[in-house]
């Protein structure tokens, strides 16, 4: 039947041309957003878990700062552990010369005196980002001797939970304003003068050549290589640190890495792909529109059947 009130081809070819053009707006949106999940709508599965892995994996950036501020802190304290104990030899070392007969106790005072002064700068210098693990005030407000350190963040079905690494800051602090319980400004007592003294505080100027006043030198330099061997100790501790949490941002990069990979294949767009069928979805808009165009001409044809 010949209508001129409904055009059934005209029809026909115009929803194609939509469902083409829908098509076509799709295909134009993943090759330029380059995701072939860009909303729930596109895939709502692939969205949701896409979304969350985003969110997970931004997290995971805030983890990998956080221990890169921690490394950068642990390097400082590091370097200054070395440091002093490199100065603390010398102490050693000054104390050791001291105890050979004649020699001049005073000069040698001024020597080590300088070193003393170079251990608490050193110490009080070890500082990065307002941290400082060497020397402290274990009375000041917020003062806590353990370490924790952020390294990672997971998900299960328990809900998220974060990892941390602890470390003991009390094995590596040398000065502590408070009660002066560091390794180098603990205080010990001479056995025969009773005089109160530290690494960092010992005074040999006013020693003699007595046999009271060997012992107690005797007894210093003992000291001083207890203190040296606690620093090594330190240091060999926050070197296993560094090693550590080093360890765990090179994991904490590659699991960023794993987890972006694994987020594109869900709802990246493949390119080539998605050139292919723009190319041919372009060619069936122009097909659509020329179905269009002479089914519209049909009813023109009707004219033909009323001209005498």
């Amino acid at each position: 039947m010949t209508s001129i009130n409904t055009n059934r081809a005209a029809m026909t070819a115009l929803a194609s041309l939509n469902m083409t053009q829908k098509r076509l707006d799709s295909t134009q949106e993943h090759i330029s957003t380059g995701l072939r999940v860009n909303s729930a709508t596109d895939n709502a599965a692939y969205w949701s878990i896409a979304t969350t892995m985003k969110s997970d994996n931004s997290a995971l950036s805030t983890i990998k700062d956080a221990l890169g501020l921690a490394s950068a802190t642990i390097d400082v304290t590091y370097t200054a552990l070395n440091s002093e104990v490199t100065t603390v030899q010398k102490i050693k070392d000054k104390l050791v010369a001291a105890a050979a007969p004649g020699v001049d106790k005073a000069k040698i005072q001024t020597e080590i005196a300088a070193l003393q002064g170079q251990l608490k700068s050193t110490a009080d210098s070890a500082n990065f980002s307002g941290e400082n693990w060497l020397s402290v005030d274990s009375s000041a407000p917020g003062y806590n001797a353990s370490k924790s350190i952020l390294s990672s963040f997971s998900r299960s079905t328990a809900g998220v939970s974060i990892q941390t690494i602890s470390f003991d800051g009390d094995t590596t602090k040398l000065f502590d304003a408070n009660d002066k319980s560091g390794i180098l400004d603990k205080e010990d007592t001479t056995t025969n003068g009773g005089v109160a003294y530290s690494t960092a505080t010992l005074d040999i100027s006013a020693m003699s050549t007595s046999p009271n006043d060997t012992a107690d030198l005797k007894q210093m330099i003992s000291y001083v290589d207890a203190s040296l061997t606690k620093l090594t100790n330190a240091a060999a501790n926050v070197g296993a640190l560094k090693t550590r949490v080093d360890a765990q941002s090179n994991f904490v990069t590659t699991l960023m890495d794993a987890v972006t990979r694994g987020v594109g294949s869900l709802v990246d767009a493949d390119m080539s792909e998605e050139s292919t069928k723009l190319q041919a979805l372009q060619v069936q808009q122009q097909l659509g529109t020329q179905a269009l165009s002479i089914a519209n001409q049909s009813s023109q044809a009707i004219l033909k059947l009323f001209q005498g």
